[in-house]
């Protein structure tokens, strides 16, 4: 295989778990956040990113008037750290193997990785953050949750901090995971958060998410920020219509 396909095919990988098994990764079509392979045409790429374009419950959101539910608690049981760290050529990514998962209610999600987006892809009532990071989990059944971090500035925060420090420069570049790479880490003492259906925030876009985005944000470094940024300043999906679905906000 050609380096670029090569290329390619372990970003697809990389940044959407299930296309191995539903056959996008290896002939997955070049896609950026600008330009004429930009969000605004993602849904021209090929058939299987169409729904970038015309599904009803894309992803991210702006985040406004949530509803109080009584949600369930979201069970970590995050034992392990990060495996390895891969430079996709869209994100920093660290991925895991078995051991980690989330509960929700009766079921159980395993996570496959974490990645970052500058700046979050989410937005509060119109405001976004520096950064945000998503935990990317899938049930055996196939369907993902993500558990989303708004990252704000200030102190910093010491797992990003070696993520950082460590992570790949080029595009394609994986080093095994600093064993300090713990994604408990990077999450709040506060547990609440919002959760509403959504899709893939990349090609191909598929509306198989559950997303649960925590309410509280993260500090993380200035420094550190912008130490990300010089390998991705820009890599985030603009917001999508919420198209009157319910977000719900637990406690």
């Amino acid at each position: 295989m050609h380096r670029r396909n090569a290329l390619k095919a372990l970003t697809g990988l990389a940044l959407c778990p299930v296309c191995a098994s539903a056959g996008f990764a290896a002939d997955a079509p070049h896609w950026s956040y600008e330009g004429a392979e930009g969000p605004s045409h993602w849904g021209d790429l090929d058939a299987a990113s169409k729904v970038c374009a015309v599904g009803s419950q894309q992803s991210p959101i702006d985040i406004r008037d949530p509803v109080r539910a009584q949600l369930p608690p979201i069970g970590f049981t995050w034992s392990k750290p990060a495996d390895t760290v891969i430079n996709n050529g869209h994100t920093i990514q660290a991925n895991f193997t078995d051991g980690n998962s989330i509960t929700l209610g009766k079921d159980s999600y395993k996570l496959l990785q974490f990645h970052f987006h500058r700046p979050s892809e989410h937005t509060i009532d119109g405001k976004n953050f520096p950064m945000e990071v998503h935990f990317v989990h899938q049930h055996a059944s196939g369907g993902l949750a993500v558990v989303g971090v708004l990252m704000a500035t200030g102190n910093a925060n010491p797992v990003f901090k070696k993520v950082v420090s460590t992570m790949p420069a080029a595009a394609g570049q994986s080093i095994k995971a600093d064993a300090a790479i713990n994604p408990n880490g990077m999450l709040p003492a506060n547990r609440a958060y919002y959760r509403y259906a959504g899709s893939l925030t990349t090609p191909p876009c598929a509306e198989t998410v559950q997303w649960l985005l925590l309410t509280t944000p993260i500090q993380v470094a200035e420094a550190d920020v912008a130490a990300f940024a010089k390998l991705y300043a820009m890599n985030a999906r603009p917001v999508q219509k919420a198209n009157r679905r319910d977000v719900l906000r637990s406690g």
